[in-house]
């Protein structure tokens, strides 16, 4: 299974027989989407940096909210949260994904807006990969996004929705989480690739170029 990273809250998730994409965003963003084909399009909330669907090539299935599905082989449960920590008051409901493609399970946590409860993190339950969220202002921040790694102990973390040269939002850095997390040095990588005997025994933080 291969890992890129299209920028913001936008993965490529490419299987042995399908690939997803994550939240897609509109050109608005400052990043470029080009026109990548999927099978799968998962959206977290219809915010238009995460729900950008006619940027996306083939005739994809999307998934848009709470709930089972399985699709071509991948079973994705959409778990209800919210956009912030005062139950949706402020920016209303989010939706994380959890996803099993080729035997891994990766969970996207979209905008998550708090840290999880226990039942959340009962319903996540066992994570390989954690596409977390981590530059604060719209988001759970550095301190928020370290805690959830401690609540879900994810084998891989790649960090996403932070601060970058493209990026036209005012977010915080990456460093920041890097920092809280205990990670000092972190080389990016333009995409990751694993199997399920190759993912590393404890958490680790891995950077993705977009």
């Amino acid at each position: 299974m291969d890992i890129s990273w299209l920028g913001h809250s936008c993965f490529r998730i490419k299987g042995k027989q399908v690939t997803v994409i994550a939240d897609p965003y509109s050109p608005t963003l400052g990043y470029s989407l080009g026109k990548p084909t999927a099978h799968i399009v998962t959206v977290s909330h219809q915010h238009p940096g995460h729900s950008y669907i006619q940027g996306i090539g083939g005739e994809p299935r999307l998934v848009t909210g709470p709930g089972e599905y399985e699709i071509s082989g991948v079973l994705i449960i959409g778990i209800a949260t919210f956009h912030d920590a005062e139950g949706g008051g402020k920016r209303g409901k989010n939706t994380v994904y959890l996803m099993e493609v080729d035997e891994i399970a990766i969970c996207h946590l979209g905008d998550l807006g708090h840290v999880l409860t226990a039942e959340q993190v009962e319903e996540i339950d066992n994570v390989d990969v954690l596409l977390l969220p981590v530059g604060g202002v719209s988001t759970i921040n550095a301190p928020m996004a370290a805690e959830v790694v401690r609540q879900l102990e994810p084998k891989v973390v790649i960090p996403m929705h932070y601060k970058t040269r493209a990026l036209k939002r005012e977010l915080e850095p990456v460093d920041r989480f890097l920092k809280e997390i205990g990670v000092k040095q972190v080389n990016s990588q333009p995409k990751l690739s694993f199997t399920k005997p190759s993912l590393p025994d404890n958490t680790q933080v891995f950077l993705l170029d977009y």
